[in-house]
């Protein structure tokens, strides 16, 4: 029977990896600049993707079931010490081969590693690649929950909800978009903000009218949000 239990060896060979390297420089600047509590080991994302490729292509580190993945997950997750652990939780979640797992049993994990993150650069991570993938694997139970997380306490929990569509293209759910906005409109929050304009500027891409008509519609969206989402479409009429 496979080990239902976090991969330790993947762990330690991660963890190693990661204070084998980088640049205490760097790391101060890249702390300083994230505002993280949490420290750097001062890897470029070049670097860090150099450092982590060989150990999830190794065959003996490889996940034996969904339980050891969510659970090595949660254990660089939960056991960082240094931010660049997230990103290497973060990678092995987004790693092909277990790509079959990134489906609506998935989603408590994410909404979890949100909740724990709460800061742009892996809240916007998780949700523009797993979550939106999840969204995209099961779109009718998926959309309802991403309209639950958009009425949520948590602002990066309603932040990965209007970023959830970021990057689809085929089988766009516009309804969803409108659903996972306007409840947050009123919202002051920069990131809330910047996130339904960034959302919005997404969606122009491939219907710039819609975005226009949405953005004329809606007078009370704030000044940020507008401006990033006609960023490229120019002012309305």
């Amino acid at each position: 029977m496979a080990d239902q239990g976090v991969h330790d060896e993947l762990v330690a060979a991660v963890r190693a990896a990661l204070a084998a390297g980088g640049d205490p420089e760097r790391a101060a600047g890249q702390q300083r600049y994230m505002k993280s509590a949490m420290p750097y080991r001062g890897f470029t994302s070049p670097q860090l993707k150099a450092a982590l490729a060989p150990l999830m292509r190794d065959p003996g580190l490889a996940m034996e079931s969904r339980e050891q993945w969510e659970s090595t997950i949660e254990a660089l997750w939960h056991g960082a010490t240094h931010r660049e652990e997230w990103y290497a939780a973060i990678a092995l979640a987004r790693h092909r081969p277990y790509r079959g797992w990134v489906d609506s049993d998935a989603m408590p994990l994410w909404q979890s590693l949100i909740r724990v993150g709460a800061w742009w650069d892996v809240v916007d991570d998780i949700a523009t690649h797993l979550v939106r993938d999840t969204v995209m694997s099961a779109p009718t139970v998926e959309a309802l929950r991403m309209r639950e997380w958009a009425a949520d306490e948590s602002l990066w929990v309603r932040r990965a909800a209007i970023l959830s569509q970021i990057g689809r293209r085929d089988g766009f759910d516009t309804q969803l978009l409108v659903d996972v906005i306007e409840p947050n409109i009123d919202d002051r929050d920069f990131f809330s903000r910047k996130a339904i304009g960034w959302a919005l500027r997404d969606r122009a891409r491939s219907d710039p009218d819609w975005v226009r008509d949405f953005v004329g519609s809606h007078p009370d969206l704030s000044g940020l949000s507008c401006r990033e989402a006609l960023k490229h479409l120019g002012p309305l009429p």
